[in-house]
């Protein structure tokens, strides 16, 4: 039989190195969940992925026992790698700030497929490039 959820918490951690400080502690301390088993687990679970951040949903049930799922990196943290950049433009449509390539574009749109309302990569590449856009982010071919 399924355990009764008690509630679901979504928080974007930086792969590997996730730390019992805020923003983590005190969101998983209110529910009585185990912080230090969680920073562990999650450390462990992302250790490959480091320098991204990753969206992690966490359950946590009645008995304060958790589980938690990865999601894939936000496409604005993807596009900012991919185009070298610290933030986004303050003005987006006016200020450019950065550049990628339209194999970036594809190879972003891949990675987040899973997570997007996307039936193929083409429909996928044009929501990427859509966040892009708004983050003042040109594509090039």
């Amino acid at each position: 039989m399924a355990k009764p959820i008690k509630t679901t918490l979504k928080l974007q951690i930086k792969a590997g190195e996730a730390t019992p400080a805020p923003p983590i502690g005190p969101a998983l301390g209110q529910h009585g969940v185990n912080i230090g088993a969680f920073v562990a687990q999650f450390n462990e679970a992302t250790k490959d992925m480091r320098g991204d951040v990753i969206p992690a949903e966490i359950t946590i049930y009645e008995d304060r026992s958790f589980d938690f799922k990865l999601k894939t990196p936000p496409a604005s943290a993807l596009l900012k790698k991919a185009a070298g950049l610290e933030k986004a433009s303050a003005e987006p449509g006016r200020k450019a700030v950065g550049r990628v390539t339209r194999e970036d574009l594809r190879a972003i749109a891949e990675k987040k497929m899973v997570d997007l309302n996307a039936n193929d990569v083409e429909s996928a590449m044009k929501i990427i490039a859509g966040t892009a856009k708004n983050m003042g982010i040109e594509i090039i071919d």
